[in-house]
């Protein structure tokens, strides 16, 4: 009997249980099958979500191993301990390679299927986000002329990501006197902050909070 292949409720279902259970790889798994049919369908605010869960747990484990073992590394280095450092470099090349894996990934999917399906600012804003989050963790340990590349494109997604939202809230978005605008160090998002509570639709409440770094 030849199975049949799961449905996107069924993948999303799934992931949700992977998520409970912290089997964030799983997770990811579901995520990229359900990310795979935007095609047809544009991914829900659910589903973004749930994507972005996945992978973050993912990286996340894995930048803090190569932290941890750089940290090692430096500090047989400045032992003279070389026949140890031999080592550790070698491990932490695995680690890179997993980490470039786990990128590669997400980028890839980003790339083909979900910023060419994004039919909204909303979703364009999150997608570039994630783009240049991505670049920015393989500029965090690439080197050379990878790492400037990796670097240079963190730059421009985050720039495509800021023009999208500021666009949107031009639209949405009644700015009451006093305001003040600040940039965030970590991808040069604005936020907009005041004095007194900002006067927002819906429409522009759901793209703050989606949008937060």
């Amino acid at each position: 009997m030849v199975a049949t292949e799961a449905s996107r409720e069924e993948n999303v279902y799934m992931a949700n249980l992977a998520e409970q259970a912290e089997r964030y790889e799983e997770m990811v798994e579901f995520m990229e099958k359900v990310a795979k049919t935007v095609d047809v369908e544009e991914l829900t605010v659910e589903e973004r979500n749930l994507l972005s869960v996945a992978y973050k747990n993912v990286i996340g484990a894995r930048r803090a191993s190569w932290r941890i073992i750089s940290s090692i590394e430096q500090k047989e280095e400045s032992r003279g301990n070389e026949d140890h450092v031999t080592i550790i470099k070698e491990y932490r090349g695995k680690i890179e390679a997993e980490l470039s894996k786990i990128c590669d990934g997400i980028l890839n999917l980003l790339e083909s299927h979900l910023i060419p399906s994004a039919s909204s600012a909303e979703s364009k804003v999150f997608y570039l986000k994630m783009k240049g989050d991505y670049h920015r963790y393989l500029a965090e340990f690439k080197t050379g002329s990878e790492r400037k590349e990796d670097a240079e494109s963190t730059l421009l997604a985050y720039k495509s990501a800021e023009s999208t939202l500021l666009d949107l809230r031009h639209r949405y978005l009644r700015l009451p006197e006093g305001a003040e605008r600040h940039t965030d160090s970590g991808g040069g998002l604005y936020r907009m902050c005041t004095r007194k509570q900002m006067e927002l639709d819906p429409g522009a409440q759901l793209l703050l909070t989606t949008c937060e770094i």
